[in-house]
């Protein structure tokens, strides 16, 4: 087969033709320039930009339809839509298979693709059917920067910034600084793979270190990168805070687009010679060594030599990070003829159902699984703790993105990060060892010619959906929707949280929590349940409270469940330290006020159960977004600030961006 670029409506018609916005130019700068629908490429400026294409995935795809729909548009508006079926796969009941039929229903009366469940991860088949140079993205899921290793702007947003988008409306954000990321080197030492480059970026920058900037990768070193390998890069580049990064596309995307049977999508693009960057730093590859990130944070990294002989009981290789067919097969290559250590459990996620074929038809998986080895649907399934814990106190090797306590379903497990080749060294001895100072041989095949395109289970949308019925199950429950801002917030603090609080401790993932995501009043049950077990109980007994954090709240998924469900049970405002920006951005879209400390210290002085007050909200919100918080125990008063947009003050005095779009429509 052809695949879909003869299927699909025309994506090539904005090319990047206007030399006001080529000449001298990043190429950040040229996709936002040639998408710009307000504002000026200024660093911190606010900017709106035109969208391409959007995804949504099962477990933030039901709200974000549900969203459209509130909106009463017939049709979605964007270039292209994709619904994809990957997260909330384990049917043990009836709500995710009820969520399915909505969405497979859905997407055909509005106008969008659905893939159906097994076809695979959403950001791995995007990238395989879908991604095109030059485009922007916009995903309901934290992992969309995957396809900037196209060569692609793809940004992770709340459901609700998909639903505007869908509406047709442009997409607003800050102009991110554009950092430059020099590779010099080849990637071409045995043992060391792309997820080796991410991690050296998390063990230098951390995960605060990309807040409000995009990294651009080039240089010499970027061409000993196949193109699944810098999808690895910028897919794990989120761990960094980052907005998104992506990669040029030269001939190393032509490549992979003309295997895909997609050769019509690709263009160049690339930086000019004498384009500016806000920031620049450098990775020489042929200095890497295989790096591990440990318990939990990704960027808790070191040399995986530095923790050699710890015991393992699990390894798990796949997620949307490392799950290519490049990957696979070389996984294949390295469990040929051999069995798994007898003291851990080893699975394998092929990505899409395109790499199983290929798995299938080369003889990969039967070496698979002669090796022991337990083959996984295409889904993100251990990644989201949606099975496959570790058992109690557990050692977990992973190829995935995040390492988060408690995210793989086991609380006091101790996940760890590396590069899939690695781990499934790891998974034939037993316990962490560094191949590449054992001088066990490993040699990557080189890139497929041509991959199966079999595009069956990816469903087009009918020409005319009039009678299409879309079906809602038991489970789907209305939105809810917030009051408008008040003037003043007086209320206790409900909750006191630490540094580093991710969305997984907010509202966890899972499968007993993921299939209540159409559904807010039962979700919001397990609000920070893993650190506090009473507090949607407390929360709900006090009718209206606060919440006080510290340094990258929110840092992690994209969930807005994460602001919804708290906003349904009456959390009016965060103060915080400093926050993830997508996050940040879920709350301005639910009403909840987001603030931060201006003197940190601050942040000490505040005990949980104070009451505070906020007085001269909407003023405040309007002219300058300055408050004064007041705490009523000790008499203090704090300066915290929240530096709005134009736009997001008129979504926050509405009590979020859905009451506000509805607003506008009268």
């Amino acid at each position: 087969m052809d695949g879909f670029s003869k299927a699909v409506p025309p994506w090539r018609d904005r090319l990047l033709k206007s030399e006001e916005n080529i000449l001298g130019k990043n190429i950040v700068q040229k996709i936002f320039g040639s998408h710009l629908d307000s504002g000026k490429l200024e660093t911190d400026q606010p900017i709106s930009v035109n969208i391409d294409q959007v995804l949504t995935q099962d477990a933030t795809g039901t709200m974000a339809f549900l969203q459209f729909e509130a909106m009463g548009l017939p049709k979605i508006k964007t270039e292209l839509a994709v619904s994809y079926i990957d997260h909330n796969m384990l049917q043990t009941s009836f709500r995710n298979p009820d969520d399915h039929k909505y969405l497979q229903t859905a997407a055909a009366k509005y106008g969008a693709y659905y893939s159906r469940p097994g076809n695979g991860i959403c950001h791995q088949v995007h990238l395989e059917r879908f991604g095109v140079p030059g485009k922007i993205l916009l995903g309901s899921d934290s992992h969309t920067p995957t396809g900037g290793g196209l060569g692609m702007i793809s940004i992770g947003v709340g459901g609700i910034d998909i639903a505007t988008t869908m509406a047709g409306n442009p997409f607003e954000l800050n102009m991110p600084k554009v950092v430059k990321v020099n590779l010099t080197g080849e990637l071409n030492r045995p043992w060391v793979a792309s997820m080796d480059i991410i991690l050296e970026m998390l063990r230098r920058l951390t995960v605060k270190g990309g807040v409000g900037k995009i990294f651009e990768y080039s240089g010499p070193g970027v061409a000993s990168l196949t193109l699944p390998e810098r999808a690895t890069i910028t897919n794990m580049g989120a761990e960094l805070g980052a907005t998104t990064s992506l990669f040029p596309s030269d001939d190393r995307t032509k490549y992979f687009l003309e295997a895909q049977g997609r050769g019509d999508d690709w263009h160049e693009l690339k930086a000019d010679p004498d384009a500016e960057y806000d920031e620049e730093m450098e990775i020489n590859l042929d200095e890497l060594r295989p790096l591990i990130a440990k318990p939990s944070s990704p960027d808790n990294v070191v040399p995986v030599k530095e923790i050699e002989g710890l015991k393992v009981d699990q390894v798990c290789v796949g997620s949307c990070t490392n799950s290519s067919y490049q990957v696979m097969s070389g996984i294949g290559e390295l469990l040929k003829d051999k069995v798994i250590a007898p003291n851990l459990s080893m699975t394998v996620t092929p990505g899409t159902k395109q790499v199983y074929e290929m798995m299938a038809d080369n003889g990969d998986l039967a070496s698979m699984i002669k090796a022991g080895v337990r083959i996984l649907e295409s889904a993100c399934g251990p990644c989201i703790g949606m099975g496959q814990a570790p058992p109690s106190g557990g050692v977990s090797i992973r190829s995935f993105n995040r390492n988060f306590k408690g995210r793989s379903g086991t609380m006091d497990a101790q996940v760890y990060l590396c590069n899939p080749f690695v781990a499934t060294a790891i998974a034939l001895e037993g316990k962490v060892f560094d191949p590449a100072d054992t001088g066990m041989k490993f040699e990557e095949r080189p890139e497929s010619k041509q991959f199966i395109v079999n595009d069956n289970f990816l469903i087009p949308p009918p020409e005319d959906s009039s009678d299409v019925e879309v079906l809602r199950g038991p489970n789907i429950k209305p939105i809810p929707i917030n009051e408008p801002l008040n003037d003043t917030i007086e209320a206790p603090v409900v909750l006191k949280t630490e540094d580093n609080i991710s969305t997984d401790d907010i509202l966890p993932a899972g499968s007993e929590i993921l299939p209540l995501r159409s559904n807010i009043p039962a979700i919001s049950e397990f609000v920070y349940h893993r650190l506090d077990e009473t507090f949607a109980k407390r929360a709900k007994e006090l009718g209206k409270s606060v919440i006080i954090g510290g340094n990258n709240y929110g840092q992690g998924s994209s969930r807005e469940h994460a602001a919804m469900a708290p906003m349904y049970l009456g959390v009016k405002a965060v103060i915080v330290k400093n926050f993830a920006r997508i996050h940040r951005a879920n709350l301005i879209n639910f009403g909840v006020l987001p603030l931060e400390f201006d003197y940190t210290d601050d942040y000490d002085k505040i005990n949980q159960d104070d009451t505070l007050k906020i007085s001269g909200v909407r003023s405040a919100v309007d002219n300058g977004g300055r408050f004064i918080l007041e705490n009523e125990r000790t008499n203090e008063k704090y300066p915290v600030h929240g530096d709005f947009s134009e736009r997001q003050k008129k979504v926050l005095l509405a009590g979020g961006l859905l009451p506000y779009i509805k607003s506008q429509s009268k």
